[in-house]
């Protein structure tokens, strides 16, 4: 396969949840992530059996690794009927690549989870569980997160709290990608054709009935973090442009509020000048132009950002490009062991 595009139609048919679970598939991004990649297939390998799903898939997405990633899930997929390898044509992000995933999948429910098990597996049973009682989602939220830095914690509770209050959607606090969701769900989520993707704000959106699950977030089994802060921040704007407008709001009413100003400093330099007194307050006339320019540098930068999201939107350009997709016979990799 060359090329994978998203559905552009907006035509389907929403069927009711399956309350039974036939076919799982579990979709993982995967970038660098040869130190412990070999451990996560293992343990969601057994969650899959352990959770008593008759057929099921682990779909692993090479996010344009630079290590041994696309090796080991080769070498997987030939030890195991169950592996499918994703492979893209070069690194997209984290948020491209887990999209990528859920074009492949062949399940009724998704388990969409990372390859660094700082998110267990296991969990799978219990999510199941609530999933057969009528959830179209469950996503983990978490209690703990181990392993972390002290302004990791801090900088990510901010950040959710934050967007709770700028997005116009409800969008559970302390969640990650980590999740169980229903057919109905990742078709809704294929057909979106935004180039921004924030992928937990998007199964939000979707709504339906979504269920928490309260977890400890482990430390990561091996190997770094793949979102320094400058992948954070970026994931963060995308989360707040592509999901309010308030920003552009908050412009504006900073630009009515300076104009105020500035029609009051109007009337203060006519009064000077009337009163002969032009040439003092040189010091206060300096700091009101920068600080009147620190705030158009601002608004245009927020005005600047939604232009720049609609102008990458307008190319039209795939998501995503897939350039190796490997899988086993469909008899063996959708049977049970």
């Amino acid at each position: 396969m060359n090329s994978q595009l998203l559905p552009s139609t907006t035509n389907f048919t929403l069927f009711p949840p399956s309350r039974h679970c036939e076919r799982l598939s579990v979709v993982i991004p995967c970038y660098n992530e040869e130190e412990g990649l070999g451990e996560a297939i293992k343990r969601v390998d057994a969650a899959c059996v352990a959770a008593a799903v008759p057929a099921y898939e682990i779909i692993l997405i090479d996010d344009g690794s630079r290590d041994r990633t696309w090796v080991i899930i080769e070498e997987a997929r030939q030890a195991n009927p169950h592996i499918v390898g994703v492979r893209l044509a070069r690194n997209f992000g984290h948020q491209l690549a887990l999209s990528a995933g859920l074009t492949v999948v062949s399940g009724d429910r998704i388990f969409v989870l990372d390859a660094d098990l700082q998110d267990p597996p296991e969990l799978l049973t219990d999510m199941m569980r609530l999933m057969d009682e009528g959830a179209d989602v469950v996503y983990g939220q978490r209690l703990q997160r181990e392993g972390e830095t002290a302004t990791k914690k801090l900088t990510a509770k901010l950040f959710y709290r934050f967007l709770a209050k700028l997005t116009d959607i409800e969008i559970p606090v302390d969640t990650g990608d980590f999740r169980l969701m229903s057919r109905r769900v990742v078709e809704l989520l294929n057909s979106m054709p935004e180039t921004n993707r924030f992928i937990r704000g998007m199964v939000s959106w979707v709504g339906f009935k979504q269920v928490g699950l309260p977890y400890r977030r482990r430390e990561r089994f091996a190997g770094t973090t793949k979102y320094p802060f400058r992948k954070m921040m970026r994931l963060a704007v995308d989360a707040i442009t592509g999901f309010s407008i308030k920003p552009l709001r908050v412009a504006s009413y900073c630009g009515a509020a300076f104009g105020m100003v500035g029609f009051i400093l109007m009337i203060y330099v006519a009064l000077s000048w009337y009163d002969n007194q032009t040439i003092r307050g040189w010091t206060s006339l300096i700091s009101i132009v920068l600080l009147l320019g620190s705030a158009q540098l601002i608004v245009l930068g927020v005005i600047g950002e939604y232009i720049g999201r609609l102008f990458i939107q307008g190319k039209g350009r795939p998501n995503f490009i897939i350039s190796d997709l490997t899988r086993g016979s469909e008899e063996a990799r959708l049977s049970s062991r």
